[in-house]
């Protein structure tokens, strides 16, 4: 069997990152108006637990929020408690500058700040805050991991 290889179907990638919320629409306003992430807003209410609101990231990843019931039922698991240190997304912008920006208008769209942007140890600039779910976002700026 063996370790998955290029080519075999299972190269290393993700293309979608799905956030269990509280609040769908709240959740899609601080998204869209807060982080100015474009959606086409929340579909699937037709269908019993299928209300979803997609995000398409630069460099083809989708950002997914999804209620966290409908997440929990969907992976027959229970719901579980929400913790904001399980799991951090990280936004690499342009400049220092423009993590400043980018965390006042978040923070003004309904984050909260977590930790001020500053000059990190490693050289970069980075500030936390946490959506209304709580999920832990890094805004930063690492000159190293821009994608091309």
């Amino acid at each position: 069997m063996g370790a998955p290889r290029r080519g075999d179907g299972i190269e290393p990638r993700i293309t979608v990152i799905t956030l269990a919320v509280g609040d769908l629409e709240r959740a899609v306003g601080f998204y869209r108006d807060g982080l100015g992430w474009p959606t086409d807003g929340i579909i699937g209410t037709e269908f019993e637990d299928g209300a979803v609101a997609f995000f398409r990231l630069s460099g083809g990843p989708i950002l997914a929020l999804w209620p966290r019931e409908s997440l929990a039922r969907d992976a027959s698991l229970p719901p579980g408690p929400r913790s904001s240190t399980e799991l951090t997304l990280g936004h690499n912008l342009a400049s220092a500058e423009a993590v400043d920006r980018a965390f006042a208008i978040a923070v003004a769209a309904g984050g909260t700040p977590v930790k001020a942007p500053r000059a990190t140890s490693w050289g970069g600039y980075a500030g936390y805050l946490a959506d209304p779910d709580g999920h832990l976002w890094e805004l930063v700026f690492n000159s190293d991991l821009i994608p091309d």
